[in-house]
């Protein structure tokens, strides 16, 4: 078994309404903030709560925005330098996945003497204001507690990893409350979107007892909550993902997930696909790759998910896991090929490769070449 090695930067706060501490997180580490944000969360107040929350602590407030779902890093540097002229002592990110990295971006930006492009080249920095993170995403986060990061890079539209300084985030609040209400439909895609890293982390050549202990929770809560919708049962979405999320998020950080997440991210980047939309397509034909090489992790994964597979041979059980998802996708009428999304097959090739790039890729139960990415794509088109 390879050494784990594990650690956790942040402090960690989870449950209900635990937002309300996040004067007393910020606090402690200066007077001035920046609110890294989306304009989305305008609708529910959540923006408007944080800020009379830090206003109350006694902190001073720049709020940025400006994020969305096709923003790019370079707008990391508007904000960062916003940041610098107000003389922020932290930043505050709530909202969803690229919400989450392009804050982490600002952090390292807004006290670092390099640029944005030179991040994306693989330039480590060591300065930084610290972090507090305050994710949303229904899903899950992956990238929560690694020490590295996906955004998209401007000059390619392709995502690509910035590797983060130790010690960056120092809070993260975990409150249901604050998560994406979503149709059921889009909950559903997030529900597969989590279920596809956990299955990767769970497979990887990085996992040990300590990453199958969160991620087996984390296979069994994505399940549920899957049943749960294709059986109409009534149940909290937003607790069960956030739980399932926190524990993934934990998952993959001590291990790695794989090509299916990669190439989730570099579709989202390059094509303004919904990133939990590519993985849903992808989990399934992932999955049968899984089964080849992890065919006892792919037999107990079955069993995490509800299925009577003790007395089966474990080839036979692997395969159970894959007819399990598929048959959900089905009841629950989700996208099932890339090409729903106006896609063009030969279009992929870039995304192919920037995937197969991403460094936690290497830790794949079988070697992913190029060619094998394209061909993963070529199978779900």
């Amino acid at each position: 078994m390879a050494d784990i090695v594990f650690r956790l930067d942040p402090e960690i706060v989870i449950g209900r309404d635990t937002v309300n501490r996040a004067g007393t997180l910020s606090s402690s580490r200066g007077g001035k903030v920046l609110i890294a944000t989306e304009q989305r969360l305008h609708e529910n107040d959540h923006i408007g709560r944080l800020a009379k929350i830090l206003d109350e602590a006694g902190l001073q407030t720049i709020l940025f925005d400006e994020i969305s779902d096709q923003t790019t890093a370079d707008t990391a540097e508007i904000a960062a330098s916003l940041a610098r002229g107000a003389r922020c002592d932290l930043v505050v990110g709530i909202g969803g996945l690229r919400t989450q990295c392009i804050a982490k971006l600002i952090s390292i930006l807004a006290a670092s003497p390099v640029g944005v492009f030179e991040l994306l080249d693989g330039y480590k920095a060591a300065s930084f204001l610290p972090y507090i993170a305050i994710p949303t995403a229904a899903g899950g986060d992956p990238f929560l507690f690694t020490d590295y990061f996906a955004v998209v890079d401007p000059r390619d539209s392709l995502a690509k990893l910035i590797k983060r300084p130790s010690s960056l985030c120092a809070a993260v609040i975990v409150d249901p409350g604050l998560c994406e209400s979503l149709s059921d439909q889009h909950a559903s895609t997030a529900a597969f979107d989590g279920l596809c890293v956990s299955l990767e982390a769970y497979c990887s050549a990085k996992s040990s007892f300590l990453s199958d202990a969160f991620l087996e929770q984390s296979i069994s809560r994505y399940s549920r909550i899957l049943h749960s919708y294709t059986d109409n049962q009534p149940f909290d979405f937003l607790s069960a993902s956030a739980n399932a999320g926190f524990l993934m998020s934990l998952g993959a950080s001590v291990s790695a997930p794989g090509i299916g997440t990669a190439l989730s991210y570099t579709l989202n980047g390059k094509f303004l696909a919904a990133k939990s939309w590519c993985s849903t397509v992808l989990l399934p034909y992932v999955m049968e790759k899984l089964v080849a090489c992890r065919p006892e992790k792919m037999a107990r994964a079955a069993f995490l998910m509800g299925e009577a597979v003790e007395n089966i041979p474990k080839a036979e059980a692997a395969n159970i896991a894959v007819d399990v998802v598929r048959r959900r996708m089905g009841q629950l009428s989700v996208p099932a090929r890339l090409k729903e999304f106006n896609l063009s097959l030969d279009r992929l090739v870039p995304a192919a490769e920037a995937a197969r790039n991403m460094e936690f890729v290497a830790a794949s139960p079988w070697t992913v070449s190029s060619e094998g990415a394209y061909d993963l794509l070529k199978q779900a088109f």
